[in-house]
């Protein structure tokens, strides 16, 4: 990492640019199908809403990776947490140190801000992430399995239908 390397909270403007790198991950996750996002609905949700944060990492003036993340809540610490839903770098810019990067001033947000943690989820097939994360130290949360209402699932739980 010889670059100038620096970062950059998302505006407003930035919309497109997102809806891109969410795209970028998907497609690396094998799962473009999935992504339903517009430009209007990020707009909405990031900075009309305010629900979650895009933070852009640069090199050379250039954006080449993002994190969205929004706060959480653990009530056995009593204190927020920083959600990290996406993280992604640039295929070219990759095994440069750049997600550690990202990572560190993440922690820094999540320090400065008086966060009890910061925690993300990862696909169970993505070994070189897993492999990553565990280097830093991070933790795979045992014992705990995710559970999602969604689409119909949810509108019918939502309208008292079981």
């Amino acid at each position: 990492m010889n670059s100038e390397l620096n970062y950059r909270y998302a505006n407003e403007s930035d919309v497109a640019l997102i809806l891109d790198f969410i795209k970028k991950l998907a497609e690396y996750e094998k799962m473009l199908d999935q992504v339903v996002a517009t430009e209007d609905i990020l707009r909405e949700w990031i900075f009309e809403q305010k629900r979650a944060e895009v933070l852009f990492l640069m090199v050379d003036g250039k954006e080449i990776g993002f994190a969205l993340f929004f706060h959480n809540f653990s009530t056995f610490i009593g204190r927020a947490g920083l959600y990290l839903e996406d993280l992604f770098v640039l295929e070219e810019y990759r095994k440069k140190g750049y997600g550690k990067a990202i990572l560190k001033q993440l922690a820094q947000i999540a320090v400065e801000r008086g966060c009890g943690r910061l925690e993300w989820w990862c696909l169970d097939w993505n070994k070189p992430s897993i492999d990553f994360y565990l280097s830093l130290g991070a933790e795979p949360m045992k014992d705990w399995t995710v559970y999602r209402l969604a689409g119909e699932k949810l509108l019918d739980m939502a309208e008292g239908i079981q």
